[in-house]
């Protein structure tokens, strides 16, 4: 079962986060939702945060593992909101199971296919060496090296823990990322629709969403409203939380 962080009442509210992100990028903004009646459930996809690590790793394996997880709390008429890959997630499940979600956001990912774009992301992790015993700076220091970006760095730093009281780790499965790593860019089916109301959040700064895959989003949700978040990029949800929050406010 996936592991999730779940918070206030009332009708359920899905948050699943991007490639190497956890529940936890989402706290903030998931204790406001709480206070527009809902029930927040952050969940962690597998071979992220604290949920179990698996060599299989694809959009329709995790699709089951979110169907597993609602069918175990009995969730219906759900508000699902997903980010990057966690909003491709979203939109498979949607489009796949369609009479559990009343109303779906997605925040800076389109249906198409993405071509493999994390490669110096994945140098830089790789380039830790845990059994060197680093420290929380000496893991710092390295990906600092690869990566100049002091958000992402951030984001992907939180990912750090003590695996055990001597060493340091990743939560995320990185072995499985490094093999399955074209499986972040795959493309929902041609086939697929979702005909209820659908709210797509694009970043300003973010090249994710461009203005022509709108069609392509429209084709898959007919209903769907594409919003842009200005003075953001692709951590929209991060980068302009109050705007993001005003959106989806607004939407739901």
């Amino acid at each position: 079962m996936l592991y999730s962080k779940i918070e206030g009442e009332g009708k359920p509210f899905l948050i699943i986060h991007g490639f190497l992100g956890m529940s936890d990028n989402w706290k903030t903004l998931g204790l406001q939702f709480v206070q527009l009646g809902y029930q927040i459930h952050l969940l962690d996809m597998r071979n992220h945060g604290k949920s179990f690590h698996s060599d299989e790793f694809n959009y329709e394996i995790m699709v089951e593992d979110v169907k597993a997880y609602i069918d175990f709390h009995n969730l219906q008429n759900i508000t699902f909101l997903g980010h990057s890959m966690g909003g491709k997630i979203a939109m498979l499940f949607a489009t796949t199971y369609p009479e559990y979600v009343e109303k779906l956001i997605i925040a800076d990912i389109g249906p198409k296919y993405y071509a493999p774009h994390h490669q110096s992301i994945l140098e830089a992790l790789n380039a830790v060496d845990f059994l060197k015993k680093p420290n929380r700076s000496e893991v710092d220091e390295i990906v600092s090296k690869y990566i100049s970006d002091f958000g992402t760095k951030q984001f992907l730093l939180k990912n750090v823990y003590w695996k055990t009281p001597e060493e340091l780790g990743f939560r995320f499965n990185l072995p499985v990322f490094n093999d399955k790593i074209s499986e972040i860019g795959t493309a929902l089916p041609f086939e697929n629709h979702f005909d209820k109301p659908a709210l797509f959040l694009r970043g300003e700064k973010s090249d994710y969403i461009l203005d022509s895959d709108f069609e392509t989003i429209l084709h898959h949700f007919p209903l769907a409203v594409i919003k842009t978040i200005q003075n953001a990029g692709h951590w929209l949800h991060a980068e302009n939380p109050t705007a993001f929050y005003y959106e989806v406010e607004k939407f739901v």
